[in-house]
């Protein structure tokens, strides 16, 4: 598989550009290329670029040849907003949710979440997440990088939802709503999904009074990391492009 890699800055063609330290240790450690080698750059403006890469000592430039606009979005306008999980589960959340195809994930602080972020450990996290979310494009083939939001309390994130147009469901383990019984939304669509104890009842509330629909997601009692995926995926298969 020819390797990919993100640049953060725009391309254009016959350029020779330089590829990032954290992408150049991968491809020269890790992958071993060598000169001439072939690979894929693309700058998240949609399109990718094949190139032929040249080490040069610790760096490693590349020159751009031929633009193609292939894209894999996913026709839905999908937002996972995602209450944050203990641990490292939101790593695994963004990874997933980004090769599904979601477009925006807003991480949210609800009143049973485990861990609170603020200030400069909130910034560090969220660009944490930004750059996972860069590698998933590059391992899925996107070309676009969905966006990681700032995190936001509930009630705060709540406030903005109830003025935006578009499609809100809200993971209710019992609700009676499906999302097989739905016809395929044509409006943006958000998933908000609560920390490992769930939303309070009077968080559920909020959440209806700002438009949010309570969906079932089957029988069985799924984890935070698994709701959302789940969610995804199942929207994917009836609405989206699986």
């Amino acid at each position: 598989m020819i390797p990919r890699f993100f640049c953060p800055f725009p391309l254009h063609p016959g350029a020779t550009v330089e590829l990032a330290a954290e992408a150049t240790h991968h491809a020269l450690k890790v992958l071993r290329v060598g000169a001439g080698d072939t690979a894929i750059l693309f700058d998240g403006r949609g399109g990718q670029w094949q190139a032929t890469l040249h080490p040069a000592g610790k760096a490693l430039r590349a020159t751009l040849h031929e633009f193609d606009e292939t894209d894999c979005e996913s026709p839905l306008a999908l937002t996972l907003v995602q209450a944050l999980p203990a641990s490292d589960k939101m790593d695994w959340v963004v990874q997933k949710a980004v090769e599904l195809g979601v477009r925006r994930v807003q991480p949210v602080t609800a009143k049973r979440s485990l861990i609170r972020l603020s200030g400069e450990r909130a910034e560090r996290r969220v660009e944490h997440w930004r750059n996972i979310a860069i590698a998933a494009c590059e391992q899925s083939g996107r070309n676009r990088v969905p966006a990681v939001a700032p995190i936001l309390d509930l009630p705060q994130y709540l406030g903005f939802a109830a003025q935006e147009n578009g499609l809100r469901f809200v993971c209710a383990p019992g609700a009676a709503g499906s999302l097989r019984d739905l016809a395929a939304p044509v409006v943006p669509i958000s998933l908000l999904v609560g920390p490992e104890g769930g939303f309070e009842e009077s968080e559920l509330l909020a959440a209806r009074a700002a438009g949010f629909h309570p969906i079932g997601l089957g029988p069985r009692v799924l984890r935070t990391e698994t709701a959302g995926l789940g969610a995804l995926a199942a929207m994917m298969a009836l609405w989206g492009d699986w």
